[in-house]
């Protein structure tokens, strides 16, 4: 039957359209509402905060900008881990300086403070009693001691050495005094460069190996040996570097000279003061991550083990902290950050780190806003960049069902 034959009233007709209609009780329509009057309201306030503060600013004849940076600075700096010079570099170089000195301060820190919390956690759940109280008993004093007394305490002890004339000397090349402790230190040439740089391609290159056996164990249930790679990339092309550039290897003492010490490498007295304190009292709260960590390994685990004839080190090697570290990360990632916005009390101490070296800015600059937007910034990326190392490797290690 052809299409002229069909009868129309029995032939198809188009599907109606649904008209659109915004309805308050569609939430997809609320919602949309909702966010485009916040990010609105939001906008607004920025825009009126931003204006009225530009008025303000213009008003008392204040001025605006980052100009201020490239400014003799006049700043003296006690500790600069690079060149500086008072009376001819900018503010710039000596807020870039703060910035070293709190990295310096917050990378020490927790590494010493990771070191020194994992042993006081592991000790407090010891068998023996003695170990496991004293464990306890550091942990509980330290965390109801405010951090701001902890450096006042140390300060003072440091404050207590004897001078320089009668530093305490415990070993060959290394003295203690009221000044700072004075250590003979490395003199740097550039052969130490090249062999630094060599380990560095070598951890890649030992980190790459170790990669292509854990592919090949899982495909063969066999592991390829890592360490002579290991052994090759991590000492013998550093070494080999090193011997081909002259194999310098000078070290310089520090001499009394005068009222002090001359020469090698120093730590001063509010450097030693906020690295103590900050490690001991960030410690033991990473003592009871530690602890709390290990606690949530199952007891199988560890009689399994035992069962196997494994010893209690190598247990808590190899089966135990593994397997709590997908615990203790997360909490850990916290404290770091912490440790780091502590190192800002500093200041009362009188070590020059970013806040206190941008506090002298403000002072002498008077433009509070754009230091104190400068102090956020600072701190914001340094807590941002801890927290993606530790995202990255907490994802890392977790378990991933196949």
């Amino acid at each position: 039957m052809s299409d002229a034959s069909v009868d129309p009233r029995y032939a198809p007709t188009a599907a109606p359209k649904k008209s659109v209609k915004l309805s308050w009780s569609d939430p997809v329509f609320r919602g949309l509402v909702w966010q485009v009057l916040i990010i609105g309201s939001v906008i607004g306030i920025v825009w009126y905060l931003a204006s009225n503060t530009s008025t303000n600013l213009a008003n008392r004849h204040i001025a605006t900008g980052f100009d201020f940076l490239g400014r003799v600075a006049g700043i003296p700096i006690g500790e600069h881990p690079i060149a500086y010079e008072p009376s001819v570099n900018s503010f710039g170089l000596a807020l870039w300086i703060g910035v070293l000195n709190t990295l310096q301060v917050s990378v020490i820190g927790i590494i010493l403070a990771t070191i020194l919390g994992t042993l006081i956690g592991i000790a407090r759940l010891s068998r023996n009693w003695l170990l496991s109280k004293l464990a306890m008993t550091y942990v509980e004093v330290i965390r109801d001691i405010p951090l701001l007394l902890h450096l006042f305490f140390w300060y003072g002890i440091v404050q207590t050495l004897p001078v320089p004339r009668a530093a305490l000397n415990p070993v060959p090349g290394l003295f203690l005094s009221n000044r700072g402790i004075r250590f003979a230190e490395l003199v740097w040439e550039p052969a130490h460069t090249g062999t630094l740089l060599a380990f560095l391609v070598g951890l890649v290159l030992t980190a790459f190996v170790s990669q292509r056996a854990t592919k090949v164990q899982e495909a063969t249930g066999i592991r390829p040996a890592v360490w002579p790679a290991a052994l090759g990339s991590l000492l013998v092309l550093p070494l080999a570097v090193w011997a081909i550039m002259g194999a310098p290897f000078t070290w310089e003492a520090p001499t009394l000279r005068g009222f002090n010490f001359q020469g090698g490498g120093t730590l001063s007295p509010e450097f030693g003061a906020l690295l103590i304190g900050l490690v001991i009292y960030t410690a033991g709260y990473i003592a009871e991550i530690v602890r709390s960590g290990i606690q949530a390994v199952p007891n199988g685990q560890v009689e399994a083990a035992g069962a196997l004839g494994l010893r209690p080190g190598l247990v808590l090697r190899k089966i135990v902290l593994p397997q709590a570290l997908r615990v203790i990360i997360p909490p850990m990632t916290s404290q770091f950050l912490n440790l780091t916005k502590n190192s800002s009390l500093a200041v009362a101490i009188g070590f020059q780190d970013f806040v206190s070296i941008a506090n002298t800015t403000l002072n002498q600059t008077g433009q509070a806003i754009e230091v104190i937007a400068l102090i956020m910034l600072v701190y914001l990326s340094i807590s941002l960049s801890i927290s993606l190392f530790m995202n990255w490797y907490n994802k890392r290690i977790a378990l991933v069902e196949r």
